[in-house]
């Protein structure tokens, strides 16, 4: 760390957010302790897998919003999108010859990980990296979780005690930073400030940038106010029901958070005390013992209980794979009853089998899951208790298992909005085992993993106005 260095510098890459957020805390931190000015880097790749409009879009709307709220405060916001790949190749390294330090994000999930590693490596300043993710600090867990209930049962047992420590709901409103450094001619002129100002501008920049343009925007908009809205309108109107509907197809009940969480244009901290403030909620609720159980232990009504189970248990349970095992999205990090029961049943015949063209052009010949595949790729999501069916199906109609997952990965990766995230990753591998147990009876293909048809989706659910809203092909 320099303590003569020119101001303090925020390289953002997960938490893509000014409010609620561990990493922004420590950075203003350090600002205020070394007297320096905070600059913000928010830069956005091209060349990662799976760019995309509807991926490039979503971000650039958090950007925009952070480039409103920072100018309002004393920190500098430094915006860039490259032009092509490799463009930003020098951008951060040229920044913090600048820097007393640099802050940053730790996110264990795609290529985010491997990037600060080697940022790290070569930066001439100490990197401080950290943890925004959840409610748990990564940390917290010393092993690989293998079950929901086990890691439920940990996080009835840890939670308490970090359960207070929140990041700032709005840090940079809260202080007074020493005045905006101005960054070098030759910095700004080689690697431009992004003009994000409108939508159309960011509209016309994807369309120039060398991504995938196939993969169209949705009309879900992303950015911080965007995720507020959303929030509030869950916790509002939404709620109330969750428990009862999330699984039925028919109805909208879920919170559709996923993709904020995703691009952290939301804190799980900021979702957790708005559910909490709804429900009049204090920590002093919380029962005395660990149970493991989903309700009962948070002191919340039963529709809240169902959500938290959600966002904390299977949210934090993903993160906790991905940042305890490098080979997370790996065949072979399957449990072993799994390998082995699918290994048995490799040999097996398939009804039929589809290629990863057919199934992205939802040319099956299940009606309900062309309309699943259908939406993915117009909306960018799939129905919560759909998302199962559609990987179950998947492993069904594939010639092997390991196909079958690489199909999944692909298609999650290349048109979900919240793809490419830990908790994506945990329903992904659910389709094959992970987090379950071995069924019965044994089945052709599936062998001991839990069995889904269509067939028995539709005996439980009405899905007819899903299949008929989605009936066009992808």
């Amino acid at each position: 760390m320099r303590s003569d260095g020119d101001f303090v510098l925020y390289w953002m890459v997960a938490a893509r957010r000014l409010r609620w957020n561990f990493a922004l805390d420590r950075a203003v931190e350090w600002a205020l302790d070394l007297g320096k000015p905070l600059v913000i880097l928010e830069a956005l790749r091209t060349g990662y897998p799976w760019a995309s409009d509807r991926l490039h879009r979503f971000i650039l709307d958090g950007m925009a919003d952070n480039a409103r709220v920072a100018a309002g405060s004393g920190a500098l916001y430094y915006p860039y999108v490259e032009d092509r790949s490799g463009s930003g190749s020098g951008l951060l390294e040229n920044l913090s010859h600048s820097a007393c330090l640099v802050v940053t994000d730790e996110y264990p999930c795609f290529f985010l990980p491997r990037m600060t590693r080697k940022a790290a490596q070569v930066l001439p300043v100490c990197v401080e990296q950290v943890d925004s993710n959840g409610l748990l600090p990564l940390r917290a867990a010393g092993k690989t979780y293998a079950s929901a209930y086990s890691f439920r049962r940990f996080v009835h047992e840890e939670l308490p005690s970090h359960i207070a420590g929140r990041p700032r709901p709005d840090m940079l409103s809260e202080v007074e930073l020493a005045p905006p450094p101005s960054i070098a001619d030759k910095i700004t002129s080689t690697w431009p400030v992004a003009d994000l100002a409108s939508p159309s501008r960011r509209a016309k920049l994807c369309a120039e940038l060398p991504i995938d343009h196939t993969v169209s925007v949705t009309e879900q908009a992303g950015g911080e106010l965007a995720a507020a809205a959303t929030l509030n309108s869950f916790v509002r109107e939404r709620l109330a029901t969750y428990a009862d509907d999330r699984n039925k197809p028919a109805l909208t009940t879920t919170s559709a958070l996923s993709p904020y969480l995703h691009f952290g244009h939301i804190s799980a901290h900021e979702v957790f005390w708005s559910l909490s403030d709804a429900e009049g909620w204090t920590p002093e609720s919380l029962a005395e013992r660990p149970t493991g159980k989903r309700s009962g232990w948070w002191g919340m009504s039963p529709t809240a209980e169902a959500f938290l189970d959600q966002l904390v248990t299977w949210r934090e349970l993903g993160f906790n794979m991905c940042a305890t095992r490098h080979d997370y999205d790996q065949y072979a990090s399957l449990p072993s009853w799994a390998l082995t029961t699918l290994e048995t049943h490799r040999g097996d015949e398939r009804e039929l089998i589809y290629s990863v063209e057919q199934f992205e052009k939802a040319l099956t010949h299940d009606p309900l899951w062309n309309a699943a595949q259908t939406q993915l790729v117009r909306e960018g999501r799939i129905h919560n208790y759909l998302r199962m069916l559609w990987g179950k199906n998947i492993l069904r109609w594939s010639e092997t298992p390991e196909t079958a997952l690489s199909t999944l990965i692909h298609l999650n990766n290349k048109y979900a909005l919240d793809g490419r995230d830990p908790n994506s990753y945990s329903g992904i591998f659910w389709c094959f085992g992970r987090y379950d147990r071995p069924w019965g009876p044994e089945r052709p293909v599936f062998g001991k993993v839990r069995y889904m048809t269509s067939q028995n989706t539709a005996r439980k659910y009405r899905v007819q106005d899903y299949v008929e809203r989605y009936a066009d092909a992808a």
